[in-house]
């Protein structure tokens, strides 16, 4: 009998994304397979939240979050803090986001994102569930926001498929926040930033896809998915010089600490 694949988790995903119309339910089977348990997919604007949360309530290993994403913020209307407690009732609502700052495409609307995020903050602290950031550009800006807040009031958070600069990873993990991995982590070129990961504490590090962006070697430049996040871990062990075994152990511990409400309900069923 072949050897199980070690169980991991793909923490951030977007199954609700036209590029896995007609086979979603393939597509998590597929991941399964794969030793990928459970995924988060993850709603970037609030008036899709019905369709992203049929997805979770339809595949039992699929949970999902919303948010309002900072490419978005001012587009779409206004977040509140009731709107996201409110979607926090469902039981496979998992996270607060995924909301942030992008100054790379959208640095026009710095104030309304820094809004947007503010509340997202103010959800996750009064729901108790994880904050899932974006930050793109914007580390000074995001690592000061973040800081301020906590002191406001404590909540936890993930920066979700980091890769930005050394600082700002040092101010979330000095919050007690954790780094999420993505295929970026295993590009060629990302010497630097799996650098940065190295110097983190490994009881701080999750894995993700993004998909279906930013699929890690052999599939870089093809349409990611949730089984793919077994490239990224096998990288990520080599950083952290532990076996494939382990690392998906430690990364799963990781997220039912964090994403403990996908963990309890994981432990019911």
């Amino acid at each position: 009998m072949p050897d199980l694949p070690p169980h991991i988790v793909d923490s951030h995903c977007h199954l609700d994304f036209p590029d896995f119309e007609g086979e979603r339910a393939a597509l998590v089977e597929r991941a399964v397979a794969a030793g990928v348990t459970r995924m988060v997919t993850i709603c970037t604007r609030l008036r899709n939240a019905p369709q992203v949360r049929a997805i979770a309530e339809a595949h039992d290993p699929v949970f999902w979050a919303a948010g309002t994403h900072p490419m978005s913020a001012a587009e779409e209307p206004m977040a509140t803090v009731e709107d996201l407690v409110a979607l926090a009732r469902h039981p496979k609502f998992v996270g607060i986001g995924e909301s942030g700052l992008d100054y790379h495409y959208t640095a026009e609307s710095k104030s309304v994102q820094q809004e947007s995020l503010r509340i997202h903050i103010a959800a996750a602290r009064q729901t108790g569930l994880p904050l899932i950031i974006h930050s793109r550009d914007a580390d000074e800006d995001m690592a000061r926001i973040l800081t301020e807040e906590h002191r406001a009031g404590a909540y936890t958070c993930v920066m979700h498929c980091f890769s930005s600069g050394a600082a700002l990873a040092r101010a979330a993990l000095d919050l007690g926040f954790y780094l999420s991995m993505s295929g970026i982590a295993a590009f060629p070129k990302s010497g630097e930033l799996r650098d940065i990961f190295a110097a983190a504490p490994v009881d701080r590090i999750l894995l993700e896809t993004d998909s279906p962006y930013l699929a890690p070697p052999p599939f870089r430049g093809k349409r990611n998915e949730p089984a793919h996040t077994v490239h990224t871990a096998r990288v990520g062990a080599e950083v952290f010089g532990l076996s494939e075994a382990e690392f998906a152990a430690t990364t799963t511990a990781n997220f039912d600490r964090l994403f403990w409400k996908a963990a309890a309900w994981t432990k019911a069923a």
